[in-house]
């Protein structure tokens, strides 16, 4: 990737800096600091769907954070029209949260440059991709108002830190929906989001490291592919058959789908049926052996 604005190098970082800025963040500045430090980068777009009603108001918000170096940004060169910025922790930002954490800055594991680095990374796209998904069903829960929440979303160095050892997902959520006249659904779930890059040989490998991990907690956690076309959907699922974990598969969805991945997109693998939503996945394979 080549960039359109490079990130201006910032001051040197003061105990009157971090002072200054820690008077200044209000509950969620310090959610937005957050988040964005647990899942890498967020883009502009992300952040109004998660935390404000207007872009003009995210734009504001975000310009005097910027300015306070709590958020650092870099906009992805693109052929066509302009890139959304994107934005990563600064490092004003990041000694506040250490700070909050009651840990240093090394420990928190912050580097400038590192935390920088994504803008030029092969993996941007990606991990984009895999926080817009998550980014649409808090939106989603966001707007229903009615205690259907996401309960979990932890990032993909969480659950390499987790689970590493077998399997390394993309992200892991848990997803609650609230039905009328009944009790609440809750799911929890493994997220693979394919770009179509890979064999899916290589994306059906996955799999058994799921296995293993299932062998050995247990539990056996739904594994979700969000694929990129219905094409590729259909390829994997003849090659995956009946898994031996169970998995679930959906087709990426245009951003006005107004449920996005909530909804009735999802496909479990080795039984037959129509099409359910993420929340019914809970109960997907109650009958299967």
């Amino acid at each position: 990737h080549r960039l359109r604005e490079r990130e201006a190098c910032p001051p040197r970082t003061t105990a009157a800096l971090i002072a200054n800025l820690a008077h200044r963040l209000t509950d969620r500045d310090r959610a937005i600091l957050d988040l964005v430090w647990e899942h890498r980068v967020l883009t502009s777009q992300q952040i109004t769907a998660l935390f404000f009603r207007t872009r003009e108001r995210t734009h504001q918000r975000l310009r005097q954070l910027h300015g306070l170096h709590a958020l650092s940004s870099f906009q992805p060169w693109v052929p066509n029209g302009t890139a959304a910025r994107h934005w990563v922790l600064g490092p004003v930002g990041a000694h506040v949260l250490a700070v909050d954490q009651g840990i240093s800055v090394r420990e928190l594991g912050f580097r400038h440059e590192a935390a920088l680095s994504i803008a030029v990374s092969a993996k941007l796209g990606h991990q984009v991709g895999v926080n817009d998904f998550f980014v649409h069903l808090r939106a989603y829960a966001r707007h229903r108002d009615d205690g259907t929440r996401l309960t979990t979303w932890w990032s993909e160095r969480r659950c390499l830190s987790q689970w590493g050892d077998h399997a390394r997902p993309d992200a892991f959520g848990q997803w609650r929906e609230t039905r009328k006249h009944a009790s609440p659904t809750q799911v929890g779930f493994f997220l693979e989001h394919d770009t179509g890059t890979e064999p899916l040989t290589r994306v059906a490998d996955k799999l058994n490291g799921y296995a293993d991990l299932a062998r050995e907690t247990g539990s056996t956690t739904p594994v979700l592919f969000w694929l990129p076309s219905a094409a590729r959907e259909a390829n994997l699922r003849r090659l995956i058959g009946t898994p031996p974990v169970p998995v679930a598969t959906a087709v990426q969805l245009p951003t006005s789908a107004p449920e996005g991945p909530a909804g009735p997109v999802w496909l479990p693998a080795g039984i037959t049926g129509p099409r359910q939503r993420l929340a019914t996945l809970a109960n997907a394979w109650e009958f299967t052996t």
